[in-house]
């Protein structure tokens, strides 16, 4: 093993391993460090399983499902986009297809075959890879990274290169190595972190009625998040009842904003539209009709023309009306409750579920200290960022692997860049 290289990377998930690649491809020197026994696991669980690739729309959508400063990736997506993923996958003979959402998955639907193409890509000869190696302190010399010291358990050791590339990820999923490691060794040279939290996680609510509901899918629903009586976002498309509260894309789009405002102690409450295409008008019109054509039949049964047959005794119950009535015997207040039952299913959010069953994570190095034209540190000269260590994160639907890939191939470019001059 040599001691000198052009680029050292910390992180061997989705960043570090199209870092790793990139520079290779470039002819540069590489140690790639990971502190797990293999590199790319959280991509393994990823997209349950099966890996959402990327996202296959313009750069002006991934930016809009970008936080908190969208336009910190801006030079990144022009540098390199999902074409150039696409590229790098179809020459190692990856197929992939396009879903709903223009969500991008490999034809196999396996994380391990997206994985096992990146790793024939990046892992080549001019890639070291040091696995089980913990790194934990980056080497400065006159505000310049020069290398890092690592632990492989025996004894520790130091390297040096003329860039280094921290890209350890966040805190989610800390079963696949991702605890936040890359903050602490950040903030030990001078940069600040924005509190780490969950974000893209499932929320607890009070009461007992989504466990009742547990299981139960709802598409084509619109969820409004209200923050201390105020409506401050809503997401139209699918969502799941479970043991604890509430889950599903529209609810994890949601989340960023409810677990800060959870944080800060603020009234949270998610409404639920299960009939967004009709307004109250239409929705009574309809109420009557149904009624008035099933007048002699039990309530019970004519509900089940209105929605999901689990629905039908937890949300009778809400409205107050009792089983045994017939259709003709529902009159004008039982069907504003019904109504506002169907327009405005209310769950105050009590909590959300920790950082093992989040997405991503929000949070992060403070990118106010990051060069967005380069990646490079402004404090620590030959320091770069790539992916989720970096306060940047999106929404769910392949962007957050479109930042990884992204910025770290800004990342290498810049480094090596500056290693000419």
């Amino acid at each position: 093993m040599q001691n000198n290289y052009d680029i050292i990377i910390i992180g061997g998930g989705a960043a570090g391993i199209l870092a790793a690649g990139r520079a290779s491809e470039k002819g540069a020197q590489v140690l790639l460090i990971e502190k797990m026994r293999s590199v790319g696991r959280k991509m393994l669980i990823s997209g349950k399983g099966r890996c959402n690739i990327t996202n296959d729309s313009y750069a002006s959508n991934h930016m809009k499902q970008a936080h908190p400063k969208p336009k910190f990736l801006k030079k990144a997506y022009k540098n390199f986009f999902k074409d150039d993923i696409m590229a790098i996958l179809d020459a190692q003979g990856l197929k992939y297809k396009t879903e709903r959402g223009n969500r991008v998955f490999p034809e196999s639907n396996k994380s391990k075959d997206v994985l096992d193409a990146y790793s024939r890509w990046a892992l080549n000869k001019n890639v070291e890879l040091l696995t089980n190696t913990k790194v934990i302190k980056l080497i400065t010399d006159d505000n310049k990274c020069i290398g890092v010291e690592y632990d492989r358990g025996a004894r520790k050791t130091t390297v040096y290169a003329k860039a280094v590339i921290l890209a350890t990820g966040g805190k989610s999923y800390p079963l696949t190595g991702s605890t936040g490691d890359g903050y602490a060794l950040a903030k030990a040279v001078g940069h600040k972190i924005v509190t780490p939290r969950p974000a893209l996680v499932p929320v607890e609510t009070k009461g007992n009625l989504a466990p009742r509901l547990m299981g139960l899918s709802l598409k084509n629903t619109t969820a409004s998040l209200w923050i201390d009586d105020k409506k401050v976002d809503e997401e139209f498309g699918e969502m799941l009842f479970t043991h604890f509260g509430l889950t599903g894309p529209i609810i994890l789009t949601l989340s960023r904003q409810i677990v800060i405002a959870l944080a800060n102690e603020k009234k949270v409450e998610l409404k639920l539209d299960m009939k967004p295409a009709l307004d109250e008008q239409k929705l009574d019109k309809r109420l009557i009709k149904d009624l008035n054509e099933n007048g002699k039949k039990y309530i019970e049964n004519i509900f089940k023309l209105w929605m999901p047959s689990k629905l039908v005794k937890p949300l009778m119950e809400l409205c107050n009306i009792d089983s045994s009535k017939l259709g003709n015997q529902i009159n004008g207040d039982s069907r504003k409750k019904i109504r506002f039952a169907l327009k405005e299913l209310k769950f105050e959010v009590i909590g959300h579920r920790p950082f093992s069953e989040a997405i991503i994570t929000q949070g992060g190095i403070n990118t106010d200290d990051i060069d967005s034209k380069t990646m490079e540190s402004k404090l620590i000269k030959g320091l770069y960022f790539a992916g989720e260590v970096m306060d940047v994160d999106a929404n769910t639907g392949g962007y957050n692997f479109q930042i990884a890939y992204s910025t770290a191939v800004l990342a290498v470019d810049s480094a090596l860049n500056n290693n000419e001059n």
